[in-house]
């Protein structure tokens, strides 16, 4: 869920704005709320058959893969079954992997169920930040903004000015439609340093439902190579576009 610097490829770029979409321009999806298992028994699929060499060799192999990238949602959910179906389902409780499993629901829209995993992912005594923004994150789609802005203040009193949680804590005001507040967040989340192409993209889709659409496109093509400048514009203008189109979908049914 986090952090690229500024100057990324152009498929990077398109996937910060793709996920920039999927927060703001789609409306907010229900969640469904099955109840909260032992991680690994709700990975779905039942153990298989398999000789106890195949269970371990399973192991070591999505274990590699998940500690080269703990951000890979698919990688988490593949450990955690390796591990159930070796019968190592303490490990399974890792606070890494329950973290990583937790942004997998979350991507498939089980908001409840996120935000119950990852709430086991850290505890009290021992808070991490991308976590508890994570967990903002999830209140955020299930249209509990205060809620979530208490996660947030939690995790900048870790990482004081952090970027990722600042430009979480814009979303949160834009998707409750406090676009000033929105854009006075992100702009001081694009002025720290390590601030990637997630905050610009957010930045600039805030200013551009405002109304602003030279300044939003400013920003979307700043200091970027010519072809990544115009392909952030035209999918800006995309979003706006079909945002408008929503707006009046919803006037025409009142």
């Amino acid at each position: 869920m986090f952090l690229p610097q500024h100057h990324q490829s152009c498929r990077a770029s398109r996937l910060a704005w793709a996920g920039l979409s999927a927060i703001l321009v789609l409306a907010l999806c229900g969640c469904q709320t099955t109840g909260t298992e032992d991680i690994t028994g709700a990975l779905g699929e039942k153990a298989d058959a398999r000789r106890p060499g195949d269970s371990r060799r399973d192991v070591e192999t999505y274990r590699e893969r998940f500690q080269a990238n703990p951000n890979d949602a698919k990688a988490a959910l593949q450990y955690g079954k390796a591990l159930r179906d070796n019968r190592q389902r303490s490990q399974a409780g890792d606070k890494t992997l329950l973290a990583g499993y937790g942004r997998a629901l979350a991507d498939n829209g089980n908001f409840q169920q996120a935000f119950d995993v990852l709430s086991r992912a850290h505890t009290p005594e021992d808070p991490d930040w991308r976590i508890l923004s994570a967990q903002g994150a999830v209140l955020d789609q299930l249209g509990r903004y205060d809620e979530a802005r208490q996660y947030y203040a939690s995790a900048l009193k870790i990482v004081p000015d952090e970027p990722t949680v600042l430009s979480n804590l814009g979303l949160s005001y834009a998707l409750s439609k406090d676009l000033p507040k929105a854009e006075e967040t992100l702009r001081h989340a694009y002025g720290r340093a390590g601030a990637d192409a997630r905050v610009r993209a957010n930045l600039a889709l805030v200013i551009g439902l405002q109304g602003r659409l030279a300044e939003a496109e400013g920003i979307a093509k700043a200091d970027l190579p010519a072809e990544e400048a115009a392909a952030n514009v035209a999918y800006l203008r995309q979003l706006l576009s079909r945002k408008q189109r929503q707006r009046a979908d919803v006037d025409q049914a009142r």
